[in-house]
């Protein structure tokens, strides 16, 4: 009998030097504000910038509604993961998959949530990587000299991905905390750059320029499917919940002094700037260009070229940061597979070979498929929605249970209904532009 609770005890303290490993649980020590940096980090992506496209294809009236709409729906599923964190006593749901699994049962648990969670974060990590090559080419275009031969994507794919490689070797959340703060800042330094050089054109057209605010399909059909899209467009622009939970596991708790009061003062922070980052944007970029405006507004606005090209360069600073924040959980993943399931044995070599084989796959990938931001637009509708409009909705109605048609279980049941239809239709309008856009998809281009 003394020898079973010995062998117990071992077997619990091995459980917690892994937990003390692992990147999720190894460091609980955040500050209220570190969970600010990581939620404006994680949920401001470069996609901000493509805000006024989809306002051009929505209109005024729906994209206000879908604007304001989505914000106050995903600050709202927030608060409720938050609350969720610690809803049994002396346990905490540290990743959004322990929740599930809390919330459906084990196996059931695991399987809704894991894969949607993963094809959100490899998905991201892999169009940042996208995202920060092309970024990266175009500071180099616009500074190179007119007669320089161009660069193709690839090579600045290979650069912004080799930063990762030595990145990517940081622990835990809070190693990367100066990495969250200087992409934080620069997501509200290009924003403010667009939105400021949007209103700066504004003020230099003439009286006689008018703006067209017309939708630019000619058929109903196409303009249809150009507002689904652009629903989705505005969906995925808060992508934030699926770390969420993996930020709190950072923060101190006692019953005393819970972790949600500190990381719900980090959301409220991390929303403010997201509503300064997101609306001025999308609003006054389609306000000053209306129809005419591209998929990314800087693009729109080319001069001047030093301004433009530092923008740029900031949306570079952010999207690695960003995707650090999003490939923490899925090195927390597969750390975790490595050593309870395979029996690896925990350390430098293994974390150094798992992490680097990752950003080598991520950036890969992002190589051979440097479209995949279009493609994601349709296999991110499933995934994207879900984890964060309709997944916490149910998850707090099978663990609170609320009284049937109390104010909580029809608000709920409301974001509920419209995740579903967004995670439905906006994959049809992502669906619509890749048929339209293969023959312009080029593979290692």
């Amino acid at each position: 009998m003394a020898m079973n609770t010995s062998k117990a005890a071992t077997s619990d303290k091995q459980l917690q030097d892994i937990d003390d490993w692992l990147p999720i649980t190894s460091s609980r020590n955040a500050k209220w504000w570190y969970s600010a940096f990581h939620n404006v980090t994680a949920m401001v992506g470069a996609g901000v910038l493509s805000l006024p496209y989809a306002m051009s294809e929505l209109g005024w009236g729906p994209g206000v509604a879908a604007m304001i709409l989505s914000w106050a729906i995903t600050l709202y599923t927030l608060w409720q993961m938050v609350e969720m964190h610690e809803c049994v006593p002396g346990k905490r749901f540290d990743r959004y998959h322990e929740l599930g699994q809390h919330a459906f049962g084990q196996k059931l648990g695991l399987w809704i949530v894991v894969p949607q969670q993963l094809v959100v974060e490899v998905g991201v990590c892999i169009v940042y990587m996208v995202t920060g090559g092309k970024s990266l080419k175009k500071v180099h275009d616009l500074l190179r000299p007119e007669h320089s031969h161009p660069i193709r994507t690839s090579y600045f794919i290979c650069i912004f991905g080799s930063a990762h490689f030595l990145l990517s070797q940081l622990p835990n959340f809070n190693s990367i905390t100066g990495v969250s703060l200087a992409a934080a800042v620069m997501s509200l330094s290009y924003s403010t750059i667009a939105w400021a050089a949007s209103l700066h054109k504004a003020g230099k057209a003439g009286p006689g320029h008018v703006v067209d605010y017309s939708m630019t399909a000619s058929t109903t059909p196409g303009r249809t499917f150009n507002f689904l899209s652009a629903l989705g467009d505005v969906a995925f622009a808060y992508a934030g919940h699926n770390v969420v939970l993996e930020i709190q596991a950072t923060i101190p708790s006692t019953p005393e002094k819970p972790s949600k009061k500190p990381m719900w003062r980090g959301v409220v922070l991390a929303y403010i700037v997201v509503a300064i980052c997101y609306l001025p944007v999308a609003f006054l970029g389609y306000y000053v260009f209306g129809n005419a405006v591209d998929d990314n507004i800087l693009i729109t606005l080319e001069k001047p070229r030093w301004l433009i090209a530092a923008a740029n360069m900031f949306v570079v600073i952010h999207v690695i940061g960003s995707y650090q924040i999003y490939a923490m959980p899925v090195f927390d993943m597969l750390e975790t597979f490595l050593v309870k399931k395979l029996r690896f044995k925990p350390g430098w070599p293994l974390r150094l070979i798992a992490r680097s084989l990752y950003v080598a796959f991520t950036m890969l990938v992002g190589i051979a498929i440097p479209f995949f931001g279009g493609l994601l637009g349709f296999f991110g509708g499933f995934a994207f929605a879900p984890t964060t409009y309709f997944l916490p909705c149910i998850m707090w109605l099978a663990i609170k249970k609320p009284a049937r048609f109390s104010m909580s279980w029809c608000i709920n049941w409301i974001c509920i209904i419209i995740g579903v239809l967004l995670s439905v239709l906006a994959p049809i309008g992502g669906l619509r532009s890749i048929i339209i856009n293969y023959k312009t998809y080029q593979f290692f281009s």
